[in-house]
């Protein structure tokens, strides 16, 4: 049974790299890229694009202001926000603790419950500053 694609806004950075390519690995489009640099960002909560299911958070090139606006708009609109740093391997990290990854056996109930994937992913050994809410 073919999984549907996840549609991502990505927040943070001038170029994203390496890690449009290993979104589409696991079956992530990247709908909307914003640098984040737009001072309009820090005042008020933006409006995310329809259609979006995941905001991915990219800590090192935001500052704490326009983190919390993306993520209480995410948060009003019940999408997950991912916080990681821009480099491959803290992507990667990131989407295997969140259930996200592609080998994950908790990838099917992730969808009916977010929480328990979460905590199961702690318990196999999560680490680090990466965040993943719903």
């Amino acid at each position: 049974m073919a999984q549907s694609q996840v549609s991502a806004l990505i927040v943070g950075a001038d170029r994203l790299g390496n890690i449009p390519d290993l979104l589409r690995d696991h079956n992530i489009a990247i709908r909307h890229h914003i640098s984040g640099r737009d001072p309009s960002h820090q005042k008020k909560a933006p409006a995310l694009p329809s259609g979006t299911d995941l905001v991915i958070l990219l800590t090192d090139f935001l500052g704490h202001n326009v983190m919390k606006t993306f993520r209480l708009a995410a948060q009003r609109a019940g999408i997950r926000v991912l916080a990681c740093r821009r480099s491959v391997c803290s992507m990667q990290q990131a989407l295997d603790q969140c259930g996200y990854c592609k080998a994950c056996p908790l990838r099917e109930e992730n969808t009916a419950h977010p929480a328990a994937a979460r905590a199961s992913c702690k318990r196999r050994g999560g680490q680090g500053g990466l965040a993943l809410q719903a």
